[in-house]
């Protein structure tokens, strides 16, 4: 994992600010990412990635039922994605690095659990983050309620921002 920005020491009073974006684990990597660096370049400051990995037993055992069912259908490749991201690897290993190929500082971290204490977590440690990101897999499939999110509205002390993600319908 990288040292996410503006975690390195306590006692820097010139840590260059920089934004969170909050991300799911099974989101998959630019889904939001693109605006975030766009905000990010705006406002001149850095982007620290919050990847938060939810305790979800029933979406473990989804993850693997379904890679069982790619490989009984010889589509064994996916069946090894899916497995392997329901155990917990890192999906998200280039988002950093795109960050950074378009000029952004940038760092990650890893939470586990619920999203509005990662949250939290996160913002106590450090002073640095400006402006809280929320990518559009975090306010879509039941991730976070309407309550939720106005819990951490008012106990971020920050702004908070929610991407989301337009549908097309299909009359």
């Amino acid at each position: 994992d990288a040292i996410p920005l503006g975690m390195a020491t306590k006692g820097e009073d010139e840590m260059k600010k920089h934004l969170l974006f909050v991300t799911c684990q099974n989101e998959s990597g630019d889904d939001g990412l693109a605006y975030a660096v766009d905000l990010a370049k705006t406002l001149q400051e850095g982007l620290t990635i919050l990847v938060v990995k939810a305790k979800k037993l029933g979406q473990r055992f989804e993850d693997l039922m379904s890679a069982v069912a790619f490989a009984e259908e010889n589509e064994h490749e996916t069946a090894r994605e899916l497995a392997h991201s329901s155990e917990g690897r890192e999906a998200h290993s280039g988002m950093v690095e795109q960050c950074r190929s378009m000029g952004i500082e940038a760092g990650m971290t890893t939470a586990h659990g619920d999203l509005v204490p990662a949250i939290s977590t996160a913002l106590r440690n450090s002073r640095a983050v400006d402006m809280v990101i929320l990518s559009p897999s975090i306010t879509r499939d039941g991730n976070v309620s309407a309550k939720e999110l106005q819990r951490l509205v008012r106990t971020a002390s920050r702004p908070v921002v929610t991407i989301a993600r337009n549908q097309l319908q299909i009359a």
